[in-house]
């Protein structure tokens, strides 16, 4: 078996090299056990004279991790503008947040071309590359003109768009023939892929796109949680509960996770149902990203107005109905909130998976889960028909799910919640790799 190379936008964080926490770090973790691994991506440093320093390497049991720098203008440009600026509202379905010039596009390119020209100098024969997520588009083709002959998978792991939204784009052929030079492309959904297959129909393009849903490690996790629920950090927090209810939400600050729409269902449950005041908090943890970019930054100002207004319509002197924090709570600590939680209050407008439903699922206590409320959109919904189904759009109909999550008996609970751990323990993220890499190595490379 030959080498699994990894690309990414960026590499594990150096913590997480020996301890994956989350998403794509957790997800490779049993594939890179196996073989013998590069992982290349973008170091997180800029400089003027970057195509000039030489790669950085750190060895790791069975991974090399090689990383590069990049210029201030390529950062701006492919990471900023175009990555998360452009493709990223594109595919979350947000068109009018883009904000496309050609110099961002064109930049985003050049960028790629930086990838390949690293990525050229490590390969060897027999290596199979894996190219991951929307930053990275372009990288098959270019490994193609560049002369690779091997095995090339990519993997999205946010949603894609329909023809009728995808056609925005400006050159979104040419994104797509880029595209369309890997042998297998993956996807979170039956649904994206649909729309992935519609869109290279669209240009007569040829490609295999599967669905793979990503799951994760529901053991280890569980095992955290359980670890985690009787810590000193849990315990204080759960007393300062005084007895209440907890409603949990757990996202970094994005326009994709439905945050303000969560507010006002939450609202609607204090107003439709006011049985619940003073008898349920609502937890939400929203740690910053991407700071930079206005639409965030404004998107951190509405949360902020909305959470002081329903907190001053409704607290009281002993009661504050929602306590909200953008700084970060380490995974561990958040495992034992899930597993205390009544209720997990997961609303985005689209996301590609959203592992935090999962991660709820794997956390509660078997002899007294708590409820999922799941939005319709999230990739993991069609695998969890057993949650409270919602629409992030309805403040109503999330109050009623809210309403009947928190008063539903242990038996209806625990009979949505075993059917829902079952599905995350077959579905983990051991498995999606292997899914996906036993399906690349069955096709025969491109000549």
């Amino acid at each position: 078996m030959g080498r699994l190379i990894i690309v990414s936008n960026r590499t594990p964080a150096p913590g997480e090299r020996t301890q994956p926490a989350g998403g794509l770090t957790v997800g490779l973790y049993d594939a890179v056990q196996t073989r013998e691994t590069v992982w290349v991506g973008w170091s997180g440093h800029q400089h003027a004279d970057a195509a000039d320093r030489p790669v950085q390497r750190e060895q790791v049991g069975n991974v090399n991790y090689v990383t590069f720098d990049l210029t201030q203008k390529q950062h701006d440009r492919f990471y900023l503008n175009f990555s998360n600026g452009v493709l990223w509202p594109l595919c979350h379905y947000r068109t009018n947040l883009i904000r496309y010039t050609r110099e961002d596009c064109d930049v985003y390119y050049e960028a790629n071309r930086v990838f390949a020209d690293r990525l050229i100098a490590l390969l060897e024969p027999g290596d199979t590359i894996w190219i991951h997520d929307y930053h990275l588009f372009p990288l098959g083709q270019m490994l193609r003109d560049r002369g690779v002959t091997g095995r090339i998978g990519f993997f999205l792991h946010i949603p894609f768009p329909p023809w009728s939204v995808a056609r925005l784009l400006p050159k979104l052929d040419m994104l797509l023939t880029g595209l369309a030079a890997c042998d297998l492309i993956g996807v979170q959904t039956v649904e994206d892929e649909a729309n992935l297959r519609g869109c290279f129909e669209a240009y007569g393009l040829k490609a295999a796109v599967k669905a793979v849903p990503i799951g994760i490690d529901p053991v280890s996790f569980r095992q955290q949680a359980i670890e985690s629920a009787v810590s000193d950090e849990v315990v204080k927090i759960v007393d300062t509960l005084e007895g209440t209810r907890l409603i949990i939400g757990v996202d970094r600050l994005d326009y994709s996770k439905g945050l303000p729409e969560r507010m006002k269902g939450f609202e609607a449950l204090l107003k439709n149902y006011p049985e619940h005041r003073g008898q349920v908090t609502f937890l939400q943890v929203t740690p910053v990203s991407r700071g930079g970019v206005e639409s965030y930054r404004l998107l951190k100002e509405e949360l902020d107005g909305l959470v002081g207004t329903i907190n001053g319509a409704y607290g009281t002197p002993d009661w504050v109905p929602i306590r909200y924090t953008t700084w970060p709570i380490g995974r561990d600590i958040l495992a034992g909130l899930y597993r205390m939680a009544d209720v997990g209050f997961v609303t985005p407008l689209r996301d590609g998976m959203n592992l935090v439903a999962k991660e709820f699922i794997a956390a509660q206590d078997e002899e007294d889960p708590g409820v999922l409320v799941l939005s319709r959109f999230a990739g993991a919904a069609p695998e969890m028909p057993e949650a409270l189904l919602i629409n992030p759009l309805d403040a109503e109909g999330m109050a009623d799910a809210l309403h009947i999550g928190l008063t539903m008996d242990v038996k209806a609970r625990h009979a949505a919640w075993s059917a829902m751990y079952e599905e995350v323990s077959r579905n983990t993220a051991g498995s999606w790799s292997k899914q996906f890499l036993d399906s690349l190595e069955e096709i025969r490379s491109c000549p």
